[in-house]
């Protein structure tokens, strides 16, 4: 793919993206659909997948944002059921879509089969917690979805690699298969970890959120590349650094928060568009590789099945049966409920992990383009079947979070506690400061109290609005109103542009500070 070729792709995505949104349909859905679509246009280039890159300009990044995101709390209290899904069902899903692949494909040997079944085991989770946030997901389940996609990359590059070797005629064993699983493993955790630490300890010391915000976009992409150098895992070591740095992340400046803030769901914007786009946009490369014929077809079809129904066959002994052995397990964790166990067998779309893949295959493997096809039509097959139905499969079981009442509850009390912390400190700067003026500590005391009362006032709310909601409002009219002033002046001269930014900066983060979603 070529630079007006990857700018074209990359502008149609995300015009797509903000349509989709507009219209709060599932963008990344709407992207594949309309990159099938496009890529019935005679005359198109041939928008070819670079696996390599991938990876590391596209997966890493996005797992390490990811990963930046997630509670390393919620993920080690579930880490269990996480570890069930994202190794255990993946190894599963190899072995279990390779042999039926061996069954319905005849060109395929068993050992390309599980070729197969290691491109197609890691679900992608981008589409199913967009719907999941969007339908109010319970908390448990979106943890289980994003530790999922988090480490069954991991998982599933790993069995990927064992089983190509034996495919190509390397011989590999079980334990060889086992060991290099181990040390990728064990390698990519040590690697991501030696790598979060020297980052936060190298912008702890910076002072300066420009550099920090630089220094943190390099790290997914050194990670993965110095790992995979190690012979370790990359996937996982871009992970472990970002859940590292994302649970020390509210001990750095508030600048640098804002900042990655910012940076970080630009570039998810982004490269999810461009990676749903490509997915889409991939159709005819896939069909100029392979000779179609109808056994084809209808074994692909079936590779697609039994993608979707190892998972519900997995699902339910594996939420249901540790806690008919362990009493531990029972007292430990709450019942998952079938609702919730259903809408995460439901939720096992591909994405662009299975196709960069199957696009790295050596040339020369036995199979290699019905594996490309097949892993092509499970991806598509999972997002447009399942990616489409998920949204009516969670209304219909009424699956939806409780937590909102109860997070502002612990909010509100924490706030308040907050708040008489903030004028206890405020008390002791005071105590043997006189020249600071009265009517500064009052605005300071009021403040306080304001932001004490907030968190409150946002609980008992019903229809009316409150307080605080109401100098929000007003104040972010009157923050728009000093801003076409301002605006005003530099049009007219009376000052220059380096004023304005300075001081329209300052409204920003005012702004920023009383806003709430």
């Amino acid at each position: 793919m070529h630079g007006p070729e990857l700018l074209l792709v990359l502008v149609g995505a995300l015009l797509v993206t903000a349509a989709a949104k507009r219209l709060n349909w599932s963008a990344p859905l709407v992207l594949v659909g309309v990159g099938l679509a496009v890529s019935f246009i005679p005359g198109l280039p041939e928008f070819a997948l670079d696996p390599e890159l991938i990876l590391v300009l596209v997966l890493a990044p996005l797992l390490y944002s990811a990963a930046l995101d997630s509670s390393y709390h919620n993920i080690r209290a579930n880490l269990r059921p996480i570890g069930l899904l994202a190794v255990g069902l993946v190894l599963v899903t190899t072995i279990s879509v390779g042999w039926v692949a061996h069954l319905v494909l005849p060109e395929l040997s068993l050992p390309a089969a599980l070729v197969l079944g290691a491109v197609v085991a890691p679900p992608d989770a981008v589409a199913a917690v967009a719907i999941g946030r969007r339908l109010n997901l319970p908390r448990r389940t979106m943890t289980l979805l994003t530790g999922e996609s988090l480490i069954n990359d991991a998982t599933a590059l790993t069995a990927y690699k064992v089983a190509v070797a034996a495919a190509a005629g390397v011989a590999a064993t079980w334990v060889d298969g086992t060991r290099t699983f181990l040390v990728s493993a064990v390698g990519g955790v040590i690697v991501g970890l030696v790598i979060g630490w020297a980052v936060r300890w190298i912008r702890d010391r910076l002072d300066d959120g420009v550099l920090e915000s630089a220094l943190g976009m390099l790290v997914p992409f050194g990670a993965y590349i110095f790992a995979e150098e190690l012979h370790a895992s990359g996937v996982l070591a871009v992970v472990i650094a970002g859940l590292y740095i994302g649970h020390h992340a509210p001990r750095s400046s508030y600048y640098t928060r804002l900042q990655d803030t910012a940076v970080w769901r630009s570039v998810d914007t982004m490269l999810e568009s461009f990676v749903f786009a490509l997915i889409g946009l991939q159709l005819n490369s896939v069909v100029r590789e392979v000779d179609i014929t109808s056994g084809l077809v209808w074994g692909a079809a079936a590779v697609l099945v039994a993608t979707i129904l190892v998972r519900f066959a997995w699902m339910y002994p594996a939420a249901y049966l540790p806690r008919l052995l362990s009493k531990r397990i029972r007292e430990r964790e709450g019942a998952p409920g079938w609702r919730g166990v259903t809408v995460l067998s439901w939720a096992g779309m591909r994405g662009v992990v299975s196709l960069a893949a199957a696009s790295a295959l050596p040339l020369d493997l036995p199979g290699r383009e019905v594996i490309v096809f097949c892993a092509f039509v499970v991806t598509v097959g999972t997002l447009l079947i399942q990616g489409l139905s998920l949204p009516y499969v969670i209304r219909k079981l009424a699956f939806r979070g409780d937590e909102e009442r109860t997070d502002a509850l612990a909010e509100a009390q924490v706030q308040h506690a907050a708040a008489e912390a903030a004028v206890r400190k405020l008390d002791e700067l005071i105590g043997d400061d006189h020249d600071t003026p009265e009517h500064v500590v009052d605005r300071l005391r009021v403040m306080a109290e304001h932001r004490g009362n907030a968190a409150w006032e946002r609980l008992g709310r019903q229809e009316d609005e409150s307080p605080a909601a109401s100098y929000r409002r007003l104040r972010r009219t009157m923050l728009e109103a000093e801003r076409q002033v301002f605006i005003k002046a530099r049009d007219d001269g009376q000052i220059d542009d380096e004023v304005l930014f300075r001081v329209l900066r300052e409204l920003d983060l005012e702004e920023a500070a009383i806003s709430r979603e």
